[in-house]
């Protein structure tokens, strides 16, 4: 009874818009996503599946946001000046699903599609860095382990094995679930190799995350915004610059650039997939079940997603890792069925 007043409700909302001349009420005849940049190259190559099995219907608009500013659009509420879909390199935090439930947005069908590698990049000019996360931590840490300001200048200041040339990363901006991962995957686990750090994890929390995640402000970590392409960009035009973004991205500029390898594994799509690399994450889309009755084609849309991310499948050739047959069958299940999230055992 709640989703048929939800999609009736989305419905005459719509059709004033429409009827108003606004550019909201024009846009409902197609889909619209908003989130991460790495899951949009992946997006967009669903639009173009799904144009194609569905002719005569408009091409869903994907926008690039960022995970974490899309969560926010995402979660303002139901109806057609809203978001259907959420893009996220990461998984809805707690928080983003009592948000989204407090404006309304209650039944929420989470995905996960694929997989992908935080993937670190030098330029194949580059000096051939091997790094772990402790020394990326303590290479970008604000304040390493609580004992002060970060006063590393060079690679060398941190570890004697890396060369003396200035710390200079290219990476996601806050709003980015690309910078959610570098900071769960990456620099929490370089910061708890302190028994110290790990043991402040379950006695102060807040203090953990700031002192394990807050990212140095000086210059050494360039935030380069949103558009991976760009960073790929700034490494080719600074051979001695790291840069952080999604394998895809990587695995598509070989020709520019050279993989840095995290704990002595490189990022391959078999790492990646396995899990052994360090940085694997899972990628998601989360969709309003409230939208499936008013949005032309969005049930159609995820359903392109489950018909193609099988290994060498169009996603994995478009640079996406597939999940395990385990995730995949329990993903497709839930795009079958249009199960929604209850959100208990989000973080």
């Amino acid at each position: 009874m709640r989703y048929a007043f939800f999609a009736a409700s989305l419905l005459v909302l719509a059709g004033c818009q429409g009827q108003s001349g606004g550019g909201a009420g024009a846009a409902r005849d197609q889909i619209r996503a908003v989130g991460s940049s790495t899951v949009y190259p992946f997006a967009q190559e669903a639009v173009g599946l799904f144009t194609q099995a569905n002719p005569g219907m408009k091409a869903p608009i994907i926008e690039s946001t960022g995970t974490g500013a899309g969560m926010k659009l995402f979660c303002a509420g139901v109806g057609s000046q809203h978001p259907d879909i959420e893009d996220a390199s990461r998984r809805m935090k707690k928080s983003e699903f009592d948000q989204c439930v407090a404006n309304g947005v209650k039944d929420i069908i989470e995905v996960q599609i694929g997989v992908d590698g935080l993937a670190f990049a030098e330029s194949i000019k580059g000096p051939g860095f091997k790094l772990t996360p402790k020394i990326v931590y303590e290479a970008l840490a604000a304040n390493p382990y609580g004992k002060g300001e970060n006063k590393a200048k060079t690679w060398k200041d941190v570890d004697a094995s890396l060369p003396a040339t200035p710390i200079s990363v290219f990476g996601p901006p806050s709003t980015s679930g690309t910078r959610d991962s570098l900071a769960e995957l990456i620099l929490t686990k370089g910061c708890e190799t302190d028994p110290a750090m790990a043991a402040l994890a379950k006695s102060d929390e807040a203090k953990h995350k700031q002192l394990c995640t807050q990212i140095r402000e000086d210059g050494a970590y360039v935030d380069a915004g949103e558009n991976d392409n760009l960073i790929v960009q700034k490494l080719a035009a600074n051979p001695d610059a790291l840069g952080v973004f999604g394998f895809s991205y990587l695995d598509g500029n070989r020709d520019t650039l050279k993989d840095v390898s995290l704990n002595g594994v490189e990022a391959s799509y078999d790492t990646v997939a396995s899990g052994q690399y360090p940085g694997a994450r899972p990628l998601f889309i989360y969709v309003k079940k409230a939208h499936l009755a008013a949005v032309p084609g969005l049930k159609a849309y995820m359903e392109t997603f489950a018909k193609n991310w099988n290994p060498g499948g169009p996603l994995t050739k478009r640079g996406m890792v597939a999940s395990t047959e385990e995730v995949r069958k329990a993903s497709s299940d839930i795009v079958a069925n249009l199960t929604v999230l209850n959100g208990a055992d989000l973080k």
